[in-house]
């Protein structure tokens, strides 16, 4: 498929600000993939679809302030750091994204907060964006971790919105985020309330929770018409044994695995046997779903409504089928759902 197939206008005042005041209570639009045919309810309703042994699988990665406003040495200028991962505890090394990338060079150094409090070193150029930085800290490193973290703010996308505030520190957050590493939230999982978890309890339905930290990848503009040629940024995936065991035997019992959000499914799809169960893994993955792809592990997907030419909306489209979830997105923008990370919520079963 070609990359303007999956164009439309999306204007501005459609992507949400702010979430609704309850997390369970944003609209939810119900996509049957095999007949096209569309339902209109709230996300709290989303168990009437499901009963007694089904298992929704979650990624329970937990987004850190990835983002550092900072100045370059000698010229002042400003910079904007975004923090993607650590790559070693002991020198303070860490993987980043630099903006405006094209006036860094190695052995720049870099100033943060108010009084220059934090010091960093650019010690390599590793594509034409990133950069590894060597932080100069000298103290312990529990200590630089909450000293640097204190720096950043809440990596919400600047398209959402471009100042971040107190309210996104717990907004952009899942209320069952637990592992640390992601730059971004898992959007499908924001919607889910201590209440919803307590009904789907009553009702025998099944949890999951694997960890993918999200990367940025998923927001970078495809900058190719023929998305075979696309390659994503990878993504560490953790699925641990017991997850593993109660997902296959979900999928052998014949109850349906619901796969919330774009990068449990990326994960699900990863690394499949031949009998169509996943395996236990701690790995990196960089697979791109578009359509035509036939999955093996979802039987049902909960995505948010994603931004045009997005790869989030190709992974929806591949499952949900492309004229079915392009509709669907028409009538979405017909029906006042809202767009974006804090907006509404599709479930495509």
């Amino acid at each position: 498929m070609k990359l303007s197939q999956f164009d439309f206008d999306l204007p501005k005042d459609r992507i949400a600000t702010q979430p609704t005041r309850w997390r369970d209570e944003c609209k939810l639009m119900v996509l049957h993939k095999d007949t096209g045919e569309i339902e209109h309810r709230q996300f709290k309703d989303i168990i009437d679809y499901f009963g007694k042994g089904d298992n929704f699988v979650l990624n329970d990665t937990k987004v850190f302030p990835a983002k550092l406003y900072g100045k370059k040495e000698k010229t002042e200028a400003d910079i904007i750091v975004f923090l993607l991962r650590e790559l070693n505890k002991e020198q303070r090394l860490w993987d980043v994204v630099v903006d405006p990338a094209r006036k860094i060079r190695i052995g720049n150094k870099l100033y943060f907060g108010e009084d220059d409090s934090m010091v960093a070193e650019v010690i390599d150029n590793t594509t034409s964006r990133g950069r590894t930085l060597r932080f100069l800290y000298d103290g312990p490193y529990e200590e630089f971790k909450k000293a640097l973290f204190a720096l950043g703010q809440t990596p919400v996308p600047e398209w959402v919105k471009e100042t971040p505030d107190e309210s996104d520190v717990e907004n952009f957050q899942t209320i069952f985020a637990r592992n640390e590493g992601a730059v971004s939230a898992p959007a499908a999982g924001l919607h889910f309330s201590r209440e919803l978890f307590n009904r789907m309890i009553l009702k025998d339905i099944d949890t999951t929770f694997i960890t993918v930290h999200m990367g940025i990848g998923h927001f970078r503009a495809v900058d190719v018409e023929d998305l075979s040629k696309h390659r994503m940024d990878c993504e560490r995936m953790i699925i641990t044994e017991e997850a593993a065991a109660k997902i296959n035997a979900t999928k052998r019992s014949g109850h349906k695995i619901v796969a919330v959000g774009v990068t449990v499914v990326r994960a699900l799809e990863t690394y499949v046997t031949t009998q169509h169960e996943v395996k236990a893994n701690d790995l990196w993955t960089n697979k791109f779903i578009f359509p035509p792809y036939e999955f093996s592990i979802p039987d049902a997907y909960v995505s948010n409504f994603h931004l045009p030419e997005s790869t989030m909306l190709m992974s929806v489209a591949a499952f949900g089928g492309y004229k079915n979830v392009m509709n669907a997105y028409k009538v979405a923008l017909e029906e006042g759902y809202r767009f974006g990370p804090y907006g509404d919520a599709m479930l495509i079963l």
